[in-house]
């Protein structure tokens, strides 16, 4: 995740000390957890594959707070609460609730076509302290790429009635050949209606986003992105907007950042530099984990194809601190295992390899070069 608010205009985000502190041992920062695999919707990119009448059994709510409590005692800040649709969770109120009771701040991640007022107040009063989003793009194409009618309208009815409530909301986007023409009208959409937060997910190719390798951004294309979210990231700040414009899932976009400063402000690019290798890159494995609905663990949300462990076996933290679990090292120490241009990139402190899922999708090798890195081979050689 890399916060452009930040990087440019020196904004201190909310959350700041744990984005830019080391890495507690092995004590993730964060844990998404895949509460459910039944969604009402059936979204184009969903890299869980969720369904609307999943057939594998969830975690009983016993086996949930066993979860939780785990995770309390291993000192996990953070609990993502996703799916599939978490929503339709019928206990995810009273789990939240029991996160935060514990004292961990439990988050939300949602396609927002549920939230009636009604469903606003029991997530205000379930304690999560910040509802995430999504749309992809303008009506039109959101509902097309979420393939269902009046979904645009569904979610912005829902970011409303949370915002109603003093709920800190959060916009979710992931950028696609599909939608990325949208991108300005998103950009307004977040201003008219003062959303405290802005994310732009490049994609990773997982679950049904798998079918989408051929759909993502050229690299030209992305540059062009990039482009705007500065022009936008600074028209925000000018304006004296508080929304916090976020990337997540490419690192190369912390190392763009920075080349740029170096050419203009030195002093500031070194600052930059400074944040980003606190922040150290993709973190699969050190400071984010996963657990689906099943419980199996991951090393993040998109590696799906190589379980770690399974709770209702093992607790999270004996898998997550398992000395013997090679992904697990391997992703620990992984610059030394990386091929193809990643190997011979001069960023790796600041973007760690970036996304492993996205090489082995395309390579079939999770160690091959990400091939979403849109950097020039002049820019990872450091001669840019």
């Amino acid at each position: 995740m890399v916060s452009w608010t930040k990087l440019l205009t020196g904004v201190s985000e909310d959350h700041a000390n744990l984005r830019y502190s080391q890495n507690n041992g092995c004590v993730p920062k964060i844990v998404v957890w895949n509460i459910t695999k039944q969604c009402n919707l059936s979204c184009r990119h969903c890299y869980f594959e969720a369904v609307r009448n999943p057939r594998a059994s969830q975690l009983t709510r016993k086996e949930a707070e066993d979860f939780i409590e785990d995770l309390a005692r291993f000192n996990v800040p953070v609990l993502l609460f996703s799916g599939g649709e978490p929503l339709l969770r019928k206990d995810i109120f009273e789990l939240g609730k029991f996160a935060k009771d514990r004292g961990i701040r439990p988050v939300l991640s949602t396609n927002g076509t549920l939230i009636t007022t009604k469903v606003a107040k029991k997530i205000k009063g379930g304690d999560f302290s910040y509802v995430g989003i999504s749309l992809d793009g303008a009506e039109e194409t959101n509902d097309l790429f979420r393939q269902k009618k009046g979904s645009y309208q569904a979610a912005l009815n829902g970011i409303k009635n949370c915002q109603q409530l003093g709920l800190k909301v959060g916009l979710r986007f992931t950028l696609t050949k599909f939608n990325f023409r949208d991108l300005p009208a998103i950009f307004e959409l977040v201003e008219r209606e003062s959303i405290s937060r802005l994310c732009l997910y490049h994609l990773v190719y997982t679950g049904r986003g798998d079918n989408l390798i051929n759909q993502d951004l050229s690299h030209q294309e992305t540059r062009q992105v990039l482009e705007l979210i500065w022009l936008k990231t600074m028209d925000f700040y000018q304006k004296g907007l508080k929304t916090e414009v976020l990337t997540v899932d490419n690192h190369a976009d912390g190392v763009w950042i920075y080349l740029r400063f170096k050419k203009s402000d030195s002093q500031r690019a070194q600052e930059i530099l400074k944040l980003l290798e606190i922040q150290g890159g993709n973190s699969s494995g050190i400071n984010i984990g996963a657990v689906d609905n099943q419980g199996d663990v991951y090393a993040d949300q998109f590696l799906r194809t190589h379980p770690l462990g399974n709770i209702r076996k093992r607790q999270f933290s004996e898998v997550w601190q398992d000395k013997g679990n090679s992904l697990l090292q391997a992703l620990r120490n992984r610059k030394s295992l990386l091929k193809g241009r990643c190997k011979k990139c001069k960023y790796l402190t600041i973007c760690n390899g970036n996304f492993r899922a996205r090489a082995e999708a395309v390579f079939g090798d999770p160690w091959q070069e990400d091939p979403a890195c849109y950097l020039t081979d002049k820019e990872i050689s450091g001669d840019a």
